[in-house]
């Protein structure tokens, strides 16, 4: 979860949703995510450097809010829909989810939308 910013993202001719930047790619069970703890003192969010320990492979899911929610047109809906992605609890619960052994169904589409009913049954 490093740049997923909407500008590496794209759809390509055949409606194919791909993902241009993939080096920060890791697994879900491999990072920390992280709450933000509150500032020390008020001047703290005003540094140019955070007032709490970073450590390789922590996520502060609180930070997608300013790249996912960046733009006013799809800002507001987009925290209204999925504000549990801001949340780090809800990320350690995932991964508690898929040390189990469970798959998530993601359907990020309506249901015409998908590959099995543009392109047939046979992808799957």
């Amino acid at each position: 979860p490093g740049d997923m910013l909407f500008k590496n993202f794209g759809v390509t001719r055949h409606g194919r949703v791909v993902f241009y930047d993939y080096d920060e790619i890791c697994y879900m069970t491999e990072v920390n995510f992280r709450d933000i703890p509150p500032p020390r003192y008020p001047e703290d969010e005003l540094a140019s450097e955070p007032w709490y320990s970073v450590s390789p492979g922590d996520v502060f899911p609180e930070e997608f809010r300013h790249w996912l929610c960046a733009d006013p047109r799809i800002g507001p809906l987009f925290e209204e829909m999925h504000a549990d992605l801001f949340r780090a609890d809800y990320w350690r619960a995932l991964q508690n989810r898929i040390r189990e052994g469970h798959v998530e169904d993601v359907y990020a589409y309506r249901r015409r939308q998908r590959f099995s009913v543009r392109y047939g049954e046979m992808l799957f």
